[in-house]
């Protein structure tokens, strides 16, 4: 498996798509990074399975 990945995702807020790099060797994540756009803090959950990454983005005001 590749340690970076390229992934293009969507802005919970504005849905402005953007490329992001997803950094696999460190297991599964929870991080936040403003958007590029619209600047509203988007978390993102990274988790792998398998040798997969899987991203799944939400709204920091989300539970």
């Amino acid at each position: 498996m590749q340690c970076l990945e390229e992934r293009r995702v969507e802005c919970p807020y504005c849905g402005a798509g953007f490329t992001c790099l997803l950094d696999c060797s460190a297991g599964n994540q929870q991080y936040t990074e403003d958007c590029q756009v619209c600047c509203q803090p988007i978390v993102f959950d990274l988790f792998i399975t398998d040798g997969e990454a899987e991203i799944q983005l939400r709204r920091e005001d989300d539970a």
